[in-house]
């Protein structure tokens, strides 16, 4: 597991402006397979925050390889760039760049047990789902298996779980972005619900991250921001059972869970040697292909951070104002109504 590596290495590296825990540990053929946290910037309860996470699917290791190219950038960063430690100190971030360590192991999309840690959450869809796309229970040896009803969620849902709920306690705003890759020719940016086709509470909030974003960076035209049900639904989706706790225990706070779906279609259209193996299609296999792809969303990454930070500037209160961007957010996503 290169990428377990270079974390590892670039955590003995890091000085004390870094810090990291293990949420939990994975066991799998006598070996201990942690799953690693770090968190930089301010140890305020009530800072802004900006969660990066990455490798819930084991096979898709690009997004792992995302962060911990952005890692890499921040510990240099900071060794000299005084505006980089200014932002930080208004603002907590925290990184989990290999969520399924025993997938990525093992070169597979689900965890050890078989279980796809995006279909495991104990929530189900409230609109049609596709069949084993959108999550099952026939057979560990299907793809995209949920595990079995009633029992626990896995552990290392369970550990991503624990964190989200405990770091999103008090805090009044938290921007979380799920690297993945595999689905379309496009990059995806995908926002709640993947369970249903209902808008979230919070559509006027990602209206004006959407517009932020395209007027911040006109010429920036990578993402489709869309729903994430928009492209197809699935049950036991752990943002969806997120999202829904911290509007029942937080109404007043926003959390905003996204998640960033690389299309790997055009990388084996451009290179199709890579339909030979499965584990190839979601990763850009061709040296100068994979570098594109470590640099493409440092822009992304770096104005979420700007956006958590000012989002006192940027967000509308006014109850005038919050109806006119859900009616624009209406009329870009749900065709002017909800379904």
């Amino acid at each position: 597991m290169p990428e377990l590596f270079e974390l590892e290495h670039l955590i003995s590296r890091a000085g004390s402006d870094v810090r990291f825990r293990v949420l939990t540990e994975i066991p799998h053929q006598g070996q201990a397979l942690p799953i690693h946290a770090i968190e930089l910037g301010s140890r305020a309860p009530d800072a802004p925050s900006l969660g990066l996470i990455g490798g819930i699917h084991g096979v898709e290791r690009i997004g792992t390889q995302v962060l911990l190219a952005y890692l890499h950038s921040l510990i240099m960063r900071l060794r000299w760039d005084e505006s980089m430690a200014e932002q930080l100190k208004h603002i907590h971030l925290f990184i989990i760049p290999i969520a399924n360590p025993g997938g990525m192991y093992l070169n597979q999309r689900a965890n050890p047990n078989g279980v796809d840690l995006m279909r495991n959450a104990p929530i189900d869809a409230t609109s049609h789902v596709p069949k084993l796309l959108g999550g099952h229970r026939l057979s560990r040896h299907l793809p995209w298996y949920r595990g079995k009803k009633q029992c626990p969620m896995q552990p290392e849902l369970q550990a991503l779980h624990d964190y989200m709920i405990q770091h999103l306690n008090k805090r009044p705003f938290t921007i979380t972005l799920d690297m993945h890759s595999g689905f379309g020719f496009n990059d995806r940016l995908w926002f709640p619900y993947a369970g249903s086709v209902s808008p979230i509470r919070d559509l006027n909030v990602m209206y004006r991250i959407n517009r932020l974003f395209a007027k911040t960076f006109p010429n920036h035209t990578l993402y489709k921001v869309e729903p994430q049900a928009h492209s197809y639904t699935t049950h036991g989706d752990i943002w969806d059972l997120l999202y829904d706790h911290n509007l029942q225990q937080q109404p007043q706070s926003t959390f905003m869970p996204l998640t960033l779906e690389m299309g790997s279609w055009l990388w084996v259209k451009k290179n199709p040697r890579q339909l030979l193996r499965y584990h190839r299609l979601f990763h850009p296999e061709l040296p100068h292909r994979q570098s594109r792809i470590l640099r493409r969303h440092y822009s992304l990454i770096d104005f979420l951070m700007m956006a958590a930070r000012g989002h006192n500037n940027w967000m509308k209160t006014k109850p005038e104002q919050i109806a006119k961007d859900t009616r624009a957010a209406l009329k870009l996503w749900y065709d002017g109504a909800a379904k």
